[in-house]
């Protein structure tokens, strides 16, 4: 069975004291959820604050932190991108790559996004790639073509699976909307996904691939979502914010 994955999204949320009071919580109730890879993708300055509140606070859990974006080159002349050289050095082990608010207002094509995922791979990291499609395009049908143009330009780059690379199916339509996908919407795109990902890099890999869904994951409805066969974990948002929250949908992980 594939590893549970629960990731936070802290979007533009958190100043330095709410990070630490986060942790606090989180290192204090770790427990509930031994067995779930849990990350935090925070604004780039907080990240070696959660490191060493993690190591000060001396927590057992299986806490990863890692950035929002970072560029898909070691350094240059690219004013306002992160390197992937120094998300690294600040103790990321996962980067998050194509979220749809990336897409939406700073002009984030699949190609840009497929770029940044695989520069985290390249620098030591595991991507976190999302994709997922609008309400217009669910209602004409859309859904699986949208997913399928997506994946095209990373499949494209990369002729085999970089170890670790994750997905997130996020129907946009479900984001910060409080509306999800049911759980029969989010399984039939999830297993759409993994059979793309057979056909790309074979099927060993997408037996190990992880599929996250993406779209208003709250305590309440986690259990069902997280139950479904392609459903290896959650990216959440808002409901990443508040450290009990966060902690109750790592533990309604499949058991």
């Amino acid at each position: 069975m594939r590893a549970q994955l629960i990731a936070g999204n802290w979007k533009l949320y958190k100043n330095l004291a709410e990070t630490k009071a986060f942790l606090a919580v989180l290192a204090g109730q770790t427990q509930q959820a031994p067995q779930v890879e849990q990350v935090l993708f925070a604004q780039a300055p907080l990240l070696p604050l959660i490191g060493e509140e993690w190591q000060r606070l001396g927590a057992p859990g299986r806490l990863a932190w890692g950035p929002q974006n970072l560029y898909w080159e070691e350094k240059g002349a690219f004013t306002g991108e992160l390197s992937p050289v120094l998300a690294r050095e600040l103790g990321s082990t996962y980067a998050l790559a194509g979220h749809s608010e990336r897409r939406q207002f700073f002009g984030e094509t699949n190609e840009t996004a497929a770029r940044r995922a695989l520069a985290a791979h390249a620098f030591g990291m595991k991507a976190v790639f999302c994709l997922g499609e609008s309400l217009a395009e669910r209602d004409s049908g859309r859904t699986m073509a949208v997913l399928k143009e997506q994946c095209q330009p990373l499949f494209a780059q990369a002729r085999e699976a970089p170890e670790g690379f994750c997905f997130a199916y996020e129907p946009v339509w479900a984001i910060g909307t409080g509306r999800t996908a049911t759980n029969a919407q989010a399984q039939e795109a999830h297993a759409f996904l993994r059979g793309l990902v057979q056909e790309a890099w074979g099927a060993e890999a997408a037996a190990k691939t992880r599929i996250l869904y993406g779209g208003s994951v709250k305590p309440e409805n986690a259990k069902e979502l997280l139950a479904q066969a392609d459903v290896d974990g959650a990216l959440v948002g808002g409901a990443s914010l508040d450290p009990l929250s966060f902690l109750a949908i790592a533990a309604a992980h499949k058991g």
